[in-house]
């Protein structure tokens, strides 16, 4: 696991036991890594909810999204956030994969983020 962080464009820092806080520096964006089980979950917070009024045009925004421009991983939600999630298996994770996985949260981020503000500030479609 540890040689896949090893990469040019990922800084990584140990946050505990089985978790990594990874940059991507051709991005910007911070990247949770951890280990559950054979499961490496990978978990990006993207927005606030908190004074989210109109949540409907967002939720099918984000249904929409994950039916049609996601690879590897999915949007949801958690602990009051709007959060990019994907998972791979340990066993057979390789570096083409798990750089897949980061590549694929990121583009998403990047393509998708400033619409998903919008919802989130206004509740109008985008």
């Amino acid at each position: 696991m540890r040689s896949n962080l090893s990469f040019k464009s990922l800084r990584e820092e140990d946050e505990g036991e089985d978790i990594w806080l990874v940059r991507d520096t051709s991005s910007g964006e911070n990247i949770v890594i951890s280990l559950s089980g054979s499961l490496v979950l990978f978990r990006v917070k993207v927005l606030e909810m908190a004074t989210v009024e109109n949540r409907q045009p967002l939720y099918e925004k984000l249904l929409e999204l994950n039916a049609s421009d996601m690879v590897h991983g999915s949007y949801g939600l958690a602990d009051g956030a709007v959060v990019l999630t994907a998972g791979m298996i340990l066993e057979t994770l390789d570096y083409n994969e798990f750089q897949g996985t980061v590549d694929d949260l990121t583009l998403a981020l990047t393509n998708h983020y400033e619409m998903l503000s919008r919802l989130t500030q206004s509740g109008e479609a985008a």
